[in-house]
């Protein structure tokens, strides 16, 4: 996890692991990235850079499965099916959520989507989409079908059917950046549940290839705000160390990690802390939580960019890093000042 306050250098310090593990290794790297900020540089690794947004080119069907890829793996209509539960519980946002006539209802669909794509032996059977769900849900009986499927409208045909298409974008780079900076409010949250599910789906099949995966979850508070993402990201997030997964969290808000038991389990099972300049009220919990001391919290106090604590198992360590000005000092940076004087080439 990368801990501190907006300009502290949470992002210059994840891509400067991120450089190295592409340099170092031939593991695969998947970025979550609500702000648009490592464009530049995975577009200089050759990587694959998806903008999500409504008028984007590019698409990422949600819908998309993996279909079993070990004997043993986990059974791909249940993990799909309680991420589709999820993405209609967050679309229909009533108070109390999801009825189980609405879950039963769901889950019959779900079985009906995939049926020919999972179970059949013809190999040029589509891969279903939310057009697909849409029609499904609308030829069910039940009124609370109908319900749902006018809910779920407005992302097959209405003004927020960014994710209605079929997947067109290379998700076999080694190196893939999710953008989702031009993306409304109306679907951010939305959006950051389905990169949750694609990332695990990625990191499966990375798995049964034998193949290890970094995936850096920047602005990681705003997977939190939601109860019901945050939630998903829980289960995801314990269930991606399992598949040979290295999960970094970049945050700036400490208490969105300490609103419930559930969510505190993320940051008391990460082996690996950076801590830069936290903010008063942070400094003392993160005190409390990993029992630093006042002359540690020295290290984090109105600390200069770059500068902190690593924390590594019961090892703490106070760092400096001074990178050297340069092409790839270009590429991660993001402050302001530093793009102005390469003349606004770079999104920030």
């Amino acid at each position: 996890m990368y801990l501190g306050v907006p300009g502290s250098g949470k992002s210059f310090a994840a891509k400067r692991e991120l450089l190295n593990v592409f340099l170092a290794t031939t593991d695969k790297i998947i970025v979550v990235d609500p702000m648009g900020e490592y464009s530049p540089l995975i577009e200089r690794m050759g990587g694959q850079v998806v903008e999500i947004a409504p008028n984007s080119l590019h698409h990422i069907n949600p819908l998309d499965i993996i279909k079993t890829v070990t004997p043993n793996d986990e059974n791909p209509m249940a993990l799909k099916s309680d991420f589709i539960l999820s993405f209609c519980e967050l679309i229909v946002a009533g108070k109390d959520g999801l009825q189980p006539i609405e879950r039963t209802i769901i889950d019959r669909c779900v079985r009906l989507l995939y049926r020919d794509y999972l179970y059949s032996d013809k190999n040029n059977i589509p891969m279903p989409t939310l057009q697909d769900l849409y029609n499904i849900l609308c030829e069910q009986e039940e009124p609370e079908a109908k319900r749902l499927a006018v809910a779920l409208e407005i992302y097959v045909s209405g003004s927020l059917n960014a994710f209605s298409y079929e997947t067109n974008v290379n998700l076999d780079s080694r190196v893939i950046c999710l953008d989702l900076k031009q993306l409304g409010a109306g679907l951010k949250t939305i959006a950051m549940l389905i990169m949750q599910d694609l990332v695990w789906s990625q990191v499966s099949r990375n798995f049964a290839e034998g193949i290890a995966t970094w995936c850096f979850f920047d602005e990681f508070h705003m997977l939190l705000k939601d109860e019901l993402t945050a939630s998903y990201c829980v289960t995801i997030w314990k269930m991606l160390r399992k598949k040979g997964c290295v999960p970094s969290a970049l945050t700036q808000n400490v208490k969105d990690l300490l609103a419930s038991r559930e969510i505190e389990n993320i940051l008391e099972n990460s082996d690996f802390l950076v801590l830069l300049s936290q903010a008063q009220g942070d400094r003392q919990i993160l005190a409390k939580q990993l029992g630093i001391s006042e002359h540690q919290l020295s290290y984090v106090t109105h600390s200069n960019s770059g500068e902190g604590l690593l924390f590594f198992g019961n090892t703490t360590i106070p760092f400096v890093d001074r990178f050297p000005q340069g092409e790839i000092y270009s590429l991660l940076t993001t402050r302001p000042e530093d793009l102005a004087r390469a003349g606004g080439v770079q999104k920030i």
